[in-house]
């Protein structure tokens, strides 16, 4: 079984080395492409995606916070449940584990990734209101399978090819689901937990080496999980849009007093920030390569722009313009990762374990790849109180990224096993709660890391082929809201939902 399991390890790890290193070239040559072909969206109309999201939020009687009906979520609900499968481990942990690596100058990419990635994910959303349909309990289903099946699929020679892509899609990210979306997530709970706030010998242990207390927060988790998950969208999206907001200012008040505290360090953290953006004593060799991979593969891994996960979110909003959802898509990427994971840098880099003159790391530190960095950080300025700040913080990260992703994973087995299928995948996916919570070996993480990566694939490949249709789609909006000029809406690739959508305009 060993040697079993050695294979299994080693081919991973080679598929993983070339999926994550070389696919974040792959995310970043996507995100220029669709910049570009929308014209800098993201600055040119910096105010009036701005207005039209979070502004919107504050608005009484908003259409984007509203529920129009128990089949639908609203604008701001799906934003708030893609952040909650977002923002997990990976803006915390992750953040570190890049500055740690990769040095400091990994934040610098991991905003140029950011930048980027909030066009691709504008892209992806644009894309999958606009091919979306309804499922057979009258409910929007989308994301990158139907826009492979029916976008790419619609191009001449591609009808068959994109079928296999949209099920290799739907597969990855079932299996995906499973790790990276659940019991990766669950173990870092309760490691952070039992840290924090408990013994591990305190209730002793069940098979030898297995820690009862890690048994019990995994059966908590299951029953708060099972009450949440099987309630179906609506419930995530509610509670969702409670906690999210909560979770998010609370941590970044939390960062931002560590940050006054040392405000004499902020200049030097960011002089720091680009001065080893280009490689140099910081990264192990002064390898540029380094520097660059970490900060995107973190800031791409935290924000998922370009995977194709938060789609399947966004498609379920009562929204009726594409762009008007894919503005959303840009806020996404921009508080994920422009904000939190910024703030969670700030945490690192004013810790004292790194040295800004020099980018070195504390060997302490560098040992477990910045895994307690942040605890360490609010610890030495909070004591046991910032510990048990950050072990909440990642209880509240972590276990609404396992929400999240099980709205992703439902709507992948919709598409390949309808309805039936995907009340059998929410009872497995609760279930496989608490086995990360007493999982000891990491390959169930590093394999679901892997398909994770190969989501992005078949999903790039029809973002890119698509760029002409987001062009297109793009400038109708702009032309009619912005320009104010007369042109019939594009909406869907569907004659009956475009109908549907330009009367419910017209009402408006």
């Amino acid at each position: 079984m060993d040697a079993f399991l050695k294979i299994i390890t080693d081919v991973n790890g080679v598929i993983n080395h070339y999926v994550w290193n070389y696919g974040v070239f792959l995310l970043i040559g996507a995100g220029v492409i669709m910049t570009l072909c929308t014209k800098v969206f993201q600055i040119s109309h910096l105010k009036h995606w701005w207005v039209e999201t979070i502004c919107q939020v504050f608005k009484k009687d908003s259409a984007s916070t509203k529920k129009t009906d128990t089949k639908t979520i609203s604008q701001w609900q799906s934003l708030c449940t893609a952040l909650a499968a977002t923002v997990g481990t990976g803006n915390i942990a992750g953040v570190a584990a890049a500055i740690v690596i990769g040095g400091p100058g990994a934040v610098f990419w991991m905003w140029v990734a950011a930048f980027l990635g909030m066009m691709t994910n504008f892209s992806e959303n644009v894309l999958g209101i606009y091919f979306r349909r309804r499922n057979a309990d009258g409910e929007w289903s989308g994301g990158a399978m139907y826009y492979l099946a029916d976008g790419l699929g619609a191009k001449k020679g591609m009808k068959q090819i994109s079928k296999v892509l949209a099920v290799l899609f739907a597969i990855f990210a079932i299996l995906a689901s499973f790790g990276i979306g659940n019991m990766g997530q669950v173990n870092k709970i309760t490691l952070n937990m039992q840290s924090a706030f408990f013994a591990e010998d305190c209730l002793g242990y069940i098979g030898g080496d297995i820690p009862v207390i890690n048994l019990v927060i995994g059966l908590v988790l299951v029953v708060i999980g099972a009450l949440i998950i099987l309630g179906g969208l609506q419930r995530i999206a509610s509670f969702a849009e409670r906690v999210v907001p909560f979770m998010a200012i609370v941590y970044v008040i939390g960062s931002l007093i560590l940050m006054f505290m040392n405000l004499d360090k902020l200049g030097d953290m960011f002089v720091a920030i680009f001065k080893y953006a280009w490689g140099g004593q910081a990264v192990a060799g002064g390898a540029i390569g380094t520097v660059i991979i970490q900060g995107c593969k973190r800031g791409v891994f935290s924000n998922e722009a370009g995977l194709g996960s938060s789609v399947m979110v966004h498609s379920s909003s009562n929204v009726k313009e594409p762009v008007r959802q894919g503005m959303w898509g840009i806020f996404e990427v921009f508080f994920d990762t422009m904000i939190v994971c910024t703030m969670a840098a700030i945490v690192v880099l004013s810790s004292g374990y790194i040295n800004l003159e020099t980018g070195a790391v504390d060997p302490i530190v560098a040992a477990d790849e910045g895994a307690t960095l942040v605890s360490m950080a609010f610890g030495n300025v909070f004591g046991w109180f910032g510990q048990a700040f950050v072990a909440i913080a990642m209880l509240l990260f972590a276990f609404t990224t396992v929400l999240g992703w099980s709205q992703y994973g439902s709507k992948a087995v919709e598409y390949l096993f309808g309805m039936t299928g995907v009340k059998i995948y929410k009872v497995i996916f609760v279930c496989m709660i608490v086995s990360g919570a007493v999982m000891k070996s990491s390959l169930a993480w590093d394999i679901s890391d892997t398909f994770n990566g190969l989501m992005m694939l078949p999903n790039l490949i029809a973002v890119v082929a698509l760029f002409p249709l987001v062009m297109k789609i793009t400038q109708n909006y702009v032309n009619r809201k912005i320009k104010g000029k007369n042109e019939k809406p594009v909406l869907s690739y569907d004659p009956e939902i475009q109908a549907e959508m330009e009367s419910k305009l017209d009402e408006e």
